[in-house]
Formats: C-alpha cells, sequence, structure tokens
C-alpha cells in the first residue's frame, strides 16, 4: 500500500507528515524522525520499509516551522548548507512537542494496537533520545544522535526501553561525546548502547557517503529485534 501526506494537528498549529500503511491495515505505530534534510526521499523510503514489516510509519514535518514542505538531499554543498541553515534555526523543544503529536495521532488510527515506537536520525536521534525522555512513547531508537551529550541532565527522566546506535568515527560526535554519553547512561537497565568501530555519521544512510551495508544492515537488525519485543 502506497503511503500519502497527511495533515496531522500539533500544539503549535497543523503540520503534515507522511503516512505509511501496513497492508494488513492492522499493527503497531512508528514516528520515524527526519534527518536535518525534511521528510525525503530517504525518510519516506524509511517509513514504506516499517509499513512494510506491519507498522503504522508516519514521518513527521517537524521544520514545518521553519520551511513546511523541504525535501533536500546530501547531494550537493548547496543542499548542505540549506539543512545546517534550518538545523541552527531548529527549537529541538518544539520538535519533541509535535513527537509526541505524532505519537497520539497513530494511537487513534483504526487498526493500531496503541502500541507506538520512535526511531530517527542524525538530528532525529537526538529527537530519540529526547522522545525517551519526554513522551509516553514505548520505545525508541537513535541513529548516530548529534548534541545527545548537552542533554545528559534529562538522561534520569527515561523510563522506557531506548536504544542508541552510536558511530564510533562520527565527525559531529567526537569521542568525548560518546564517552559522556556512555557514562550517563549506563546505569539504567532500560538502555541499549551498540558502539559501531571505523563507521561515520549517517553508515545507514542508504546512498549515502558513508554508508556501510554490513553495518546498516546490522544496526537495522537490531532494531528490528528490539520494536518487535516492545511493540508487540
Amino acid at each position: 500500500m502506497a503511503g500519502k501526506d497527511i495533515i496531522i494537528s500539533g500544539p503549535d498549529g497543523n503540520l503534515g507528515a507522511y503516512l505509511a500503511i501496513p497492508s494488513a491495515a492492522r499493527g503497531p505505530g512508528i514516528v520515524v524522525i527526519q534527518e536535518i534534510f525534511g521528510i525525503n526521499k530517504v525518510i519516506r523510503d524509511i517509513a514504506d520499509g516499517f509499513a512494510a514489516r506491519g507498522y503504522f510509519a508516519l514521518a513527521p514535518d517537524l521544520f514545518w516551522h521553519l520551511e513546511p514542505g523541504v525535501q533536500l538531499t546530501d547531494k550537493s554543498d548547496a543542499e548542505w548548507q540549506h539543512a545546517f541553515a534550518l538545523m541552527n534555526k531548529f527549537d529541538p523543544d518544539s520538535g519533541v512537542k509535535d513527537i509526541q503529536a505524532s505519537i497520539s495521532h497513530l494511537r487513534g488510527l483504526d487498526g493500531c494496537t496503541g502500541k507506538v515506537g520512535a526511531v530517527g536520525y542524525c538530528l532525529g536521534g537526538l529527537l530519540a533520545y529526547l522522545t525517551g525522555a519526554r513522551t509516553d512513547v514505548d520505545a525508541a531508537v537513535g541513529y548516530y544522535g548529534v548534541n545527545i551529550d548537552q542533554k545528559l541532565d534529562e538522561a534520569k527522566t527515561i523510563e522506557r526501553p531506548l536504544m542508541l546506535h552510536i558511530a564510533e568515527k562520527d565527525q559531529f560526535v567526537k569521542p568525548e561525546a560518546q564517552k559522556k554519553i556512555a557514562e550517563a547512561l549506563k546505569g539504567n537497565p532500560l538502555v541499549t548502547l551498540h558502539f559501531y568501530p571505523q563507521m561515520d555519521h549517517a553508515f545507514a544512510r542508504e546512498g549515502g557517503a558513508h554508508y556501510d551495508k554490513a553495518c546498516a544492515d546490522l544496526a537495522n537488525g537490531r532494531t528490528s529485534t528490539f520494536f518487535k519485543q516492545h511493540l508487540s
């Protein structure tokens, strides 16, 4: 079943989102949290992939305050500069509120079991961590999240399962930051950390400069098992 663009109600107004529906029209939900490029083909394909595995997958347009409907790629310097400019203006607190609205929207869909997870990449990796700390999501997964080390005061509020995939050679998350993250989270039995030696940022972005199929498949398999465990 093909995905579709929809409008959902957020705390600060209506926002666009991409919804992919499983063929059985029944299953748990997943909020797919964008990178800095908007709800582009990469994110839509990820949502479609989750729908193919039996999930209602919803990708909210978290940049709607700044530039509704923006869709960029990682293929040109101009698009990278555009994406970084959006990220620098973006308010993560507002984004998490929109993610909570997305979780609630999924739970209200006919056929959704009520269990909802969240998965985010890059900027979305940070937001997945904050989603685990601030929302009523059932489980969250973050891939190579940026600036998590600046939000570690929120680690104490994580009361639901959280998995983080950390690229050890991440150019945007230095080793000192990774060490702080590990130290702050190691005592929480609900948190699972996976480290990927030699991997750079966005190693799971298919078609990206640092894409590594073996590690992407490993991380995605771990994510799949994690969601089956906590959303079934």
